[in-house]
């Protein structure tokens, strides 16, 4: 199994509310629309404000964090050749212009571990 998150910020230009319908209404149908869906696709947002945030609010430098897991390293590389081809590869880039701040765009793969209880 292949896990990934990604750190997204939206545009300064956007609010909240505006980001989140746009990547909710938008941009993930036009990915499922150009590739399978991974075996889980998430959004995670963050709740600016909340007192249960460590950090405080104006430091944190994301607005969601997407889960996204593949059954092995080739499921992923599929995926994201299907969306990186030429045509496709442009209508993501633009469409991800729409509501993204690329400055602050980070993906890391990681591994899980879970406490049972």
């Amino acid at each position: 199994m292949l896990k990934l998150f990604a750190f997204l910020a939206k545009r300064k230009d956007m609010d909240l509310q505006a980001f989140r319908d746009y990547y909710e209404d938008r941009h993930v149908p036009l990915i499922c629309s150009l590739a399978p869906a991974p075996l889980v696709y998430k959004r995670n947002y963050l709740k600016r404000g909340d007192d249960l945030n460590l950090d405080g609010g104006p430091l944190i430098g994301f607005d969601v964090v997407t889960e996204q897991v593949f059954a092995d390293r080739a499921a992923f590389q599929d995926w994201i050749g299907k969306l990186s081809s030429p045509e496709n590869g442009r209508r993501v880039r633009e469409d991800e212009d729409r509501f993204l701040d690329r400055a602050h765009y980070f993906a890391y793969v990681i591994e899980e571990c879970v406490t049972k209880g």
